[in-house]
């Protein structure tokens, strides 16, 4: 399994990422559930029309907001993680001597641009 991303050399590393990214999701996934049990009171609360609902409302979509903030802050972290994860991974083949890390320009298919000078 030498060479392969999950191979010896980076398998601990990529487990670690894969958790990491198991987690962050996890708790995306849980802000979504309690954001959409957010939007149906809100929902409820304007249809409702009763002052003490429409004044709930402010406080639940600050809390709306809130949640969405933080899903944004997570997925930046995992966008970091992720480029991180493969500059490590690329860094380790290229170490490795592994093939799917090419500096051949051929290896692109023939689809080098080239730029004027």
């Amino acid at each position: 399994m030498e060479g392969d991303a999950f191979g010896s050399g980076t398998a601990r590393v990529d487990t670690k990422v894969l958790q990491s990214f198991q987690r962050s999701f996890v708790q995306v996934q849980s802000i979504f559930d309690q954001n959409r049990l957010l939007i149906n009171e809100i929902s409820q609360n304007q249809e409702s029309c009763v002052p003490d609902g429409l004044t709930r409302n402010v406080v639940l979509i600050r809390e709306l907001n809130n949640n969405i903030r933080r899903v944004v802050d997570l997925y930046a972290d995992l966008s970091t993680n992720f480029s991180r994860s493969a500059e490590a991974t690329t860094a380790a083949a290229a170490s490795e001597g592994d093939s799917t890390v090419r500096s051949d320009p051929r290896a692109t298919g023939g689809l080098k641009r080239n730029r004027p000078m």
